[in-house]
């Protein structure tokens, strides 16, 4: 079992990659924290994980309150004795984010709140708990769009995914000689329920396929897969690192008007 021993706090756990990871993480042996906004989704994902045998527990929490950031760490200390991998997986997209010119100040300050906010509460009060631990590995999700422009306007997420991406790296070199490694997860789009209501119009869902040379959507077990390995001794020598898992959509060009390139 890759994460045998270890103790694992994975926020956004209720659905797509946060409960994918919550599921896996278990059947490898990690003692799960399944932490979501609402305490009954979270609750689900660890029953199915008890009823697969593993061991888990669930928390609610606003990661972007300080408050719930503390008493999320605190709580997996007490229920499991330790901490060795935080998740930092939560993360919103309002459909209206769009444009620098007309997306309000209101989803702006949503949208940095949780998806960087969150984050670095997360990484705030996880690093003393790892350091207590003798160290241990944090995953911040990021995404495709951290290094590249988002093909359709979307200005406070991706703002907020680049924060996420620049903050990693220096919590990497700040803590490498303190054995803590500090990764982003840079996830292409994923088919998740949230992604099916946002791209429900066929015109739209195709705007985004034509960017992804592999021609779909990722599905959530194969971010698990890829936040596992992180998390996981295998990666001992990883820190700082820039993870992109998209389909190949950051490798790949378009032309101006969003068609893919003739050959």
């Amino acid at each position: 079992m890759r994460l045998k021993d270890k103790v694992a706090l994975i926020t956004g756990s209720a659905s797509g990659i946060g409960k994918a990871s919550s599921l896996l993480f278990a059947r490898e042996g990690a003692k799960v924290v399944a932490v979501d906004l609402k305490l009954d989704a979270a609750e689900a994902t660890v029953k199915e994980i008890r009823d697969a045998g593993g061991e888990a527990a669930a928390f609610a929490a606003d990661v972007s309150k300080a408050k719930d950031a503390a008493a999320m760490v605190e709580f997996a200390e007490k229920t499991f004795g330790k901490l060795n991998v935080i998740f930092n997986n939560a993360g919103v997209f309002h459909p209206n984010d769009e444009s620098v010119t007309n997306t309000t100040e209101e989803i702006w300050d949503m949208v940095i709140n949780v998806n960087l906010k969150g984050v670095f509460l997360g990484c705030q009060y996880a690093v003393p708990a790892l350091l207590r631990a003798g160290g241990g590995s944090i995953i911040n999700t990021a995404s495709f769009v951290a290094v590249m422009g988002a093909a359709v306007p979307q200005i406070a997420y991706t703002a907020s995914k680049g924060g996420v991406l620049a903050m990693t790296r220096e919590i990497a070199v700040e803590f490498a000689r303190q054995n803590i490694r500090a990764n982003s997860l840079c996830p292409g789009p994923v088919e998740t329920p949230l992604l099916a209501e946002l791209l429900a119009d066929p015109a739209r869902r195709n705007r985004r396929l034509v960017h992804i040379p592999m021609g779909r959507f990722a599905r959530a077990e194969e971010m698990a897969n890829a936040a596992l390995f992180l998390a996981s001794d295998e990666s001992s020598f990883v820190t700082g690192t820039t993870f992109l898992v998209d389909g190949g959509i950051s490798g790949a060009y378009i032309t101006p008007d969003g068609d893919a390139p003739q050959r």
